[in-house]
């Protein structure tokens, strides 16, 4: 594992163990203050998760995954605005993969029987107005953030500051130098188009079409603005993913506050992104994407919400257009480069799916419906959509998607029970094999303390 930031992390993790509270304005006398009147919190893990194929085909049966993990986040006092934080992630297979490791799921945790590694290792600098990181750490913005969704967190070597202006106003500057997928135990120049065994990265569940020959990246550089006031939510990012494609993306919306509990909200989205020459990692190695390879990177993109806030709950109708660049040499016919979410189905384009969306699927638009709705105080939610896709390369299919969470309270407060379930039938890519349906159940149990 890499040495830059581990002192750090060594230092905080160790220094939590005689932890007593969290005391963010209590006084630094002496060095082990930094320690005892630090904050340490984690979060236990059980999925259970099932992919079923509604048909037999040798080349893709169905699979299971099983598992468990630990998340640990330590943070030491803050002295003069200077702190450090780590955080130690370990999940493990619980044996599970001894029962048909030819039908395991590998997007779980990959396909060996444990994962340890260092997801953050940071020193902090924050004030009023600025807060600087550096390190390893989570990131959270459109096109380059966690990807939450299973044992352990994505995450990042990079060197971050988030100014802030006035209050709901932050400008965002982000150097990414390597990443940490989330079934890797270690940090790499590579991200979600590289093959699963490139430079011995564990990396599962991505494109993995480059070859083991393929340059590393560089990484990536990005710029972003958030605004928050009132109904108003508005975000405008610039990414230059380094050897790869640069992207501007802008998205907002807007809640109308009535006063009679039904406010209507709008949406919109739209991003642009090119790229190319002999030093394009794509280009170089001529990779298909949706079956196309190309000399240049080049999409658009847009798509708007109309939805309303009701009692307890949410309805929302959207839509999104990727524009097919037929005859330009675009890689993909204009294909959206995603190099951090591609077959995560993590984008933040409004009909993307639990298993997928236009980014997987290509050029095309789709529509999606969906309603959220709290029961008991929001103590269980209900979560229903159906999204319908029509591509130019991929076919036409649609998902129909549940989801039930429960969040318990009293002696049990910090655990929650989620059960996520999508139906996609029909498509022509990877997912779906001769055409036929693909069911992915994802039970998740969490426990926060």
């Amino acid at each position: 594992m890499r040495n830059k930031f581990v002192a750090v992390a060594i230092a905080a993790v160790l220094g939590t163990l005689s932890v007593s509270a969290h005391a963010e304005d209590s006084t630094i006398n002496t060095f082990s203050d930094l320690f005892t009147q630090g904050h340490v919190d984690g979060e236990l893990r059980l999925y259970d998760f099932n992919r079923t194929y509604d048909y037999s085909v040798a080349a893709k049966p169905s699979a299971r995954a099983f598992g468990g993990s630990i998340l640990l986040n330590a943070q030491t006092a803050s002295w003069n605005g200077f702190s450090a934080g780590a955080s130690l992630v370990s999940a493990n297979a619980l044996g599970s993969l001894a029962d048909n490791p030819k039908r395991v799921d590998t997007t779980l945790m990959g396909a060996s029987d444990s994962l340890t590694a260092l997801s953050q290792a940071y020193l902090q600098y924050k004030n009023d107005w600025v807060m600087a990181r550096a390190g390893y750490q989570y990131l959270n913005t459109p096109w380059m953030g966690n990807s939450d969704g299973r044992l352990t967190p994505n995450s990042y070597e990079a060197l971050t500051a988030d100014f802030t202006p006035v209050k709901g106003w932050d400008i965002i500057g982000i150097r990414e130098l390597s990443y940490k997928s989330r079934t890797s135990s270690d940090y790499f120049n590579d991200n979600n188009y590289y093959n699963a065994a490139y430079q011995g990265d564990t990396l599962y569940g991505g494109n993995q079409g480059l070859p083991l020959t393929a340059k590393q990246t560089s990484g990536t550089w990005a710029l972003g603005s958030t605004y928050v006031n009132g109904g108003l939510k508005a975000q405008g990012w610039y990414y230059d993913f380094l050897d790869f494609a640069r992207m501007g993306y802008a998205d907002g919306s807007y809640v109308f506050k009535t006063g009679t509990g039904f406010d209507p909200v709008i949406g919109f989205q739209a991003l642009t992104e090119s790229g190319g020459g002999s030093d394009n990692v794509l280009v170089a190695n001529k990779l298909k994407i949706n079956g196309v390879a190309g000399t240049k990177v080049d999409s658009s993109a847009w798509g708007a919400d109309l939805g309303v806030v009701i009692p307890n709950g949410r309805f929302d109708v959207f839509y999104n257009k990727v524009s097919q660049e037929t005859g330009s040499s675009a890689i993909g016919d204009g294909s959206i480069v995603s190099p951090f979410t591609a077959n995560y189905a993590t984008d933040p384009l409004y009909t993307t799916s639990m298993i997928r969306g236009l980014v997987e699927a290509g050029p095309g638009h789709a529509w999606k419906a969906k309603m959220t709705y709290g029961f008991f105080d929001n103590s269980l939610q209900l979560v229903g959509a159906y999204a319908k896709y029509t591509t130019d390369l991929n076919g036409s299919f649609h998902d129909t998607y549940f989801d039930i969470i429960y969040n318990f309270s009293g002696f049990l407060k910090g655990f929650q029970i989620r059960d996520r379930w999508e139906k996609s039938s029909g498509g022509v890519n990877n997912l779906n094999p001769g055409n036929k349906p693909f069911t992915y159940n994802r039970l998740m149990l969490a426990y926060k303390f």
